[in-house]
């Protein structure tokens, strides 16, 4: 099942600009929130044939990103499109090729449309919960891989030569001391997408996706040498609220 499923999504992509940089790196996401999603299954006990299925809820998450970015030439929603939205409307043409299976289908529906929703809707079934959590978890344990691997100005926007200069925001500080994630129209300050970054370990549901978080280690990675600078800054304010983050996250 699962390597035909790499053969549908490959043929897929193979439609999109392979020498596009950014391509590789939605496509190097996309297989690490496939194979988190069956760690944290198998993590949470689940009988083999949903941990295949979690895995493909994995792997199709962010099939809207690719045409996003042909139409668009950017991720940001703001700017274009939800691109969660949009990966429904690609798998009404191209779910056959992953299943034929209704429930499969429904569930992976589920997962897609909501797997960057601020919060689950509160009418989800309890099946439904559970792959929308898994695949959510997923995602954000390999949102802090990537942050771990890029750059400041890849990932904030700001050269790194002004990262010493940066501001966490109020807003921002009050949604961490309140241990959630941000939204995004709470991330006015330079370094806000740092902080919410970090804030994502607060909301990892499963047992299984916090293990998982912690084995990789890449929250710790972050708070020591965020984007490999060092978190001095130039701010007194900006450092005893980073200073203050790093306490928290390093007692989790």
């Amino acid at each position: 099942m699962r390597q035909s499923c790499l053969d549908a999504f490959n043929s897929y992509v193979a439609r999109y600009d392979a020498s596009d940089e950014r391509i590789a790196l939605k496509f190097e996401h996309t297989y690490e929130v496939a194979g988190l999603c069956d760690e944290i299954a198998r993590g949470e006990g689940l009988p083999p044939a949903d941990v295949d299925l979690a895995w493909l809820c994995g792997l199709l998450h962010d099939i809207g990103r690719f045409e996003q970015l042909r139409q668009w030439g950017t991720f940001s929603d703001a700017d274009s499109c939800c691109h969660a939205a949009l990966g429904i409307q690609v798998l009404k043409d191209e779910m056959a090729s992953f299943t034929n299976d209704p429930e499969w289908a429904h569930i992976i529906e589920r997962a897609v449309a909501l797997h960057s929703d601020f919060r689950l809707p509160s009418d989800l079934g309890a099946r439904e919960r559970l792959f929308c959590t898994i695949t959510r978890d997923a995602d954000k344990v390999d949102i802090l891989r990537v942050f771990n691997q890029s750059s400041c100005e890849a990932v904030l926007g700001i050269d790194p030569s002004e990262f010493s200069r940066g501001e966490i925001s109020d807003v921002a500080f009050e949604a961490f001391g309140e241990r959630r994630c941000l939204a995004r129209d709470e991330r006015p300050g330079s370094l806000d997408g740092l902080v919410g970054a970090v804030c994502l370990a607060f909301e990892l549901e499963l047992p299984a996706s916090r293990k998982a978080l912690g084995d990789r280690g890449y929250l710790q990675a972050l708070l020591r040498e965020p984007f490999g600078l060092s978190p001095h800054f130039e701010s007194e304010l900006t450092q005893y609220r980073w200073d203050a983050i790093c306490d928290v996250m390093g007692e989790m």
